[in-house]
C-alpha cells in the first residue's frame, strides 16, 4: 500500500535527510512544509493541519490530559538543550546565582512551552527556586498560543501576565520592566521568524544582558552527569484517525528517522574532523565525537521522558503524571 501524507518538520540536520529526499519513509510519500516550532505547533494543536508533524512534548502531555485524543505521539525527538543554561538576566537585576529569580519579572514566549517547563523543573530540583517564587510575563497571547489551543490557564499560586500586544519580552528586557527571561526568542532572526512570536531586540550581544550561568557550556555538563537526563524539547505526533487505519506507518516512520540520525551523526563526525586536523580541537576529543547524540524510540529515553512527565505535573501543567504508554503509540512503545 502506498500512501501520501502532509507533514510538518522543524529545519534541523536531524530532519535535513528526510526533507531533501536522502532517506524515504517506506510505504509512504511526505509532502513536508517546513516551519518554525512556534508557528507549527500553534497550527497543528489549533487547526489540526497536517497529517504528521513535529510536537511540543509539553503540549502533547498537556492536550492528552485534557483528553484531546486527536494525535497520538511516535517516539522521534529531534531537538534536545539543556534549556536553563540559557537564562538571559539584565545585568543591573541582581540576578547572579538562580536564588537570585526569587521575586523578580521574568519574560517567557509561552508558559507551558517544553523549554519553560524544562527551566523551571531544573531551577525546582536542582536550585530551590519553585515557579510560583517568581512572576512570570508571558509573550503570546491566548489567540495565538499553544495553550491558547489546549484550554492553558495558570497553575494555582503562580502569577502569569500577558505582555500587551504593544510591547514584547525584549523592548521590556531593555526597559527594565523585566529582570529575566526564560528562552528567548527573537524574531527579527531569520531563523526564528513565524507567526507566533513578535520579539525582535538582539538580547544576547547586548551590554545590559548576561547569561544566568557564566558559563552555561559546564552547567549542561554538570547537569547532565549528576541526572543522566538531556531534555528532549520536540517529539513527533501522527493523527489518530491515520494511525488506527495504517498502524504499520508509525513504525516506517521511526525506522526513517532513525536512518536520518545515523546520517546526521556521521555528517557531525566528518565536519569535526577538519577541527581535529587543524588541531582545533584535541585528538581525545575524538572519542566522545564518535557517539551519537540522539536517539529515538520509547526504551533509550524512558528516564527523559519519565521526568518531564513529573515536572509537568509538579508544574501543574497536568492534573496527574501521565504514563508514556498513554503518549505514543503501542507498537513504538514495544520498539527496541
Amino acid at each position: 500500500m502506498h500512501l501520501t501524507f502532509s507533514a510538518a518538520l522543524t529545519n534541523n540536520p536531524r530532519t535535513w535527510p528526510i526533507l531533501d529526499g536522502r532517506v524515504k519513509v517506506e510505504g509512504i510519500d511526505l509532502v513536508p512544509t517546513v516551519l518554525h516550532p512556534s508557528e507549527l505547533f500553534w497550527r497543528q494543536l489549533r487547526f489540526a493541519e497536517f497529517d504528521i508533524a513535529e510536537m511540543s512534548l509539553s503540549s502533547l502531555l498537556a492536550a492528552r490530559a485534557k483528553g484531546d485524543d486527536r494525535f497520538i505521539g511516535i517516539p522521534v525527538f529531534t531537538t534536545r538543550r539543556f534549556f536553563h543554561t540559557s537564562i538571559l538576566a539584565r545585568r543591573d537585576a541582581g540576578i547572579n546565582v538562580p536564588a537570585d529569580l526569587r521575586g523578580k519579572r521574568v519574560g517567557v514566549p509561552e508558559y507551558q512551552q517544553t523549554a519553560a517547563l524544562w527551566t523551571r523543573g531544573v531551577l525546582q530540583h536542582e536550585f530551590g527556586v519553585r515557579d510560583r517564587d517568581m512572576e512570570f510575563w508571558m509573550e503570546r497571547l491566548p489567540e495565538r498560543s499553544h495553550g491558547g489551543a489546549t484550554g492553558f490557564k495558570a497553575p494555582p499560586g503562580v502569577t502569569v501576565h500577558f505582555i500587551p500586544a504593544e510591547k514584547n519580552i525584549g523592548s521590556m528586557m531593555l526597559s527594565g520592566e523585566l529582570q529575566a527571561v526564560v528562552h528567548y526568542l527573537a524574531h527579527r532572526d531569520p531563523a526564528n521568524q513565524n507567526l507566533v512570536d513578535r520579539s525582535t531586540a538582539d538580547l544576547r550581544s547586548h551590554a545590559d544582558i548576561k547569561t544566568l550561568f557564566p558559563d552555561p557550556v559546564a552547567e549542561g555538563v554538570r547537569y547532565y552527569k549528576k541526572t543522566g537526563v538531556y531534555p528532549i524539547n520536540h517529539g513527533m505526533v501522527i493523527k489518530r484517525e491515520l494511525y488506527e487505519k495504517h498502524p504499520w506507518a508509525v513504525l516506517n516512520i521511526l525506522k526513517a528517522f532513525n536512518k536520518a540520525n545515523e546520517i546526521a551523526d556521521r555528517e557531525r563526525a566528518a565536519h569535526a574532523e577538519y577541527y581535529f586536523e587543524t588541531g582545533i580541537l584535541p585528538n581525545d576529543a575524538k572519542k566522545a565525537f564518535a557517539v551519537p547524540l540522539l536517539h529515538h524510540g520509547v526504551a533509550p529515553n524512558r528516564k527523559t521522558l519519565e521526568t518531564i512527565a513529573q515536572m509537568s505535573n509538579e508544574q501543574g501543567l497536568t492534573p496527574r503524571v501521565l504514563k508514556v504508554e498513554e503518549l505514543f503509540a503501542l507498537n513504538t512503545v514495544e520498539a527496541h
